[in-house]
């Protein structure tokens, strides 16, 4: 596989699974509510902070999280079986209990009302780029194929990481035209769209674990 052809499979397979768990266009409806108190240009300026500040969460666990857990001796294998099956969990839960998910994000962002610096907290974390989302980041960390070059794979799923946080800042920026466009209903039926995408890719990931597992067993006892 060329290069190029692996930094845009990396992408294709990095940025629906961490879109899916921070559901940009779902949070955008919550963050109009919590910054309904602040003035245009200052939700904007806010939605951009949150959006930087999010993109260095994601990068910080795609680039060194599956090094720190194997410093401790967690193998790659563990690694996407373990994350493949929080990503499918996650997955699950967001596909049947969207309501509960909306309702428990609501309450993380509470404490940004009024509040004068929210950026990183709660806004960031927990509310856009919380556990999940680095557990998601930190699974496609350990997921590049053997044969693939390593370099275009961190580019390839650091560039999704960068996307999304780009649709963190549309979203939240634009969230007063999205609350007009979609409404909480078309936003969770999103959420459950995207929640079954990312099911999907945890199960793919814990499949590849897997897998890997049992090639190995079989090569030991022939």
């Amino acid at each position: 596989m060329s290069f190029l052809s692996s930094l845009v499979a990396a992408f294709l397979v990095g940025f629906p699974a961490l879109v899916s768990i921070v559901n940009p266009l779902g949070g955008a409806l919550i963050y109009s509510q919590v910054t309904a108190d602040r003035s245009h240009a200052d939700r904007q300026a806010l939605a951009w902070r949150v959006a930087f500040y999010s993109a260095m969460v994601m990068l910080t666990a795609l680039w060194i999280g599956a090094t720190l857990l194997g410093f401790f001796g967690v193998s790659i294998e563990a690694l996407r079986i373990g994350g493949g099956l929080v990503v499918a969990v996650s997955g699950w839960r967001l596909l049947t209990n969207a309501d509960q998910e909306h309702d428990r994000k609501q309450e993380q962002a509470l404490p940004a009302s009024g509040a004068a610096d929210v950026a990183f907290f709660p806004l960031t974390i927990p509310f856009t780029a919380g556990p999940g989302t680095i557990s998601v980041a930190i699974t496609l960390s350990a997921t590049r194929p053997y044969h693939d070059p390593a370099l275009a794979y961190l580019i390839g799923i650091s560039g999704a990481a960068l996307a999304v946080a780009a649709a963190i800042g549309l979203c939240y920026a634009s969230a007063d035209r999205l609350v007009d466009l979609l409404g909480p209903a078309r936003a969770r039926i999103l959420t459950r769209l995207t929640a079954f995408l990312l099911l999907c890719i945890g199960v793919q990931i814990l499949i590849t674990g897997v897998r890997e597992v049992l090639h190995g067993a079989l090569q030991l006892h022939p």
